[in-house]
């Protein structure tokens, strides 16, 4: 059954434009109990995203727009963090100019759903094409991007191994297309 589920939006939307900048697209999870060195062995650019979906109160009486926020932390793993600083400055760069972001998101997503008119889904696909989840659209009004500022860290995990972390925090407003 296909439901309503921005966050895929959103990433698969980071992962397209982020590869488009000549590296591997960036993985990304929802946030879990992670044995972070162990997934990072499965990464040739040692860099990963994990993310988690938050609501916010509902700012006015109309009930079909909703606010929320998706917390993403970058974990960039081993050598120099250039990495995680391109892909935040794109990401930024991508998201950080509220309604034109989200005219040009919702233009992606247009771009990318299957299916007969009326019943139009974004269609998840594995490696092999097979179809992994099918997402109903979205329309995004307006997007926002934040990072604060004791949210860059070397994180150290008792290791000889340093993790350098990111977290950026995107704000946006949707309703059911």
């Amino acid at each position: 059954m296909a439901i309503y589920y921005p966050p895929i939006f959103i990433n698969e939307y980071l992962k397209d434009k982020l590869e488009m900048s000549g590296r591997n697209a960036l993985p990304f999870f929802p946030t879990m109990p992670t044995d972070i060195h162990s997934l990072t062995e499965y990464f040739p650019d040692g860099m990963f995203a994990v993310f988690d979906r938050m609501f916010k109160m509902r700012r006015t009486a109309f009930p079909h727009i909703k606010c929320e926020q998706l917390l993403y932390y970058f974990y960039k793993v081993d050598g120099d963090p250039e990495l995680l600083i391109e892909h935040t400055q794109k990401i930024q760069d991508l998201l950080d100019k509220g309604d034109e972001s989200a005219q040009e998101l919702n233009a992606w997503i247009t771009a990318r759903l299957e299916g007969p008119e009326g019943d139009k889904k974004y269609i998840k696909r594995d490696s092999a094409g097979n179809i992994e989840k099918e997402f109903l659209p979205v329309f995004f009004h307006d997007i926002k991007i934040y990072q604060l500022e004791e949210t860059r860290d070397i994180i150290d995990f008792g290791t000889a191994r340093t993790f350098a972390g990111n977290k950026i925090i995107i704000d946006y407003d949707w309703h059911k297309s």
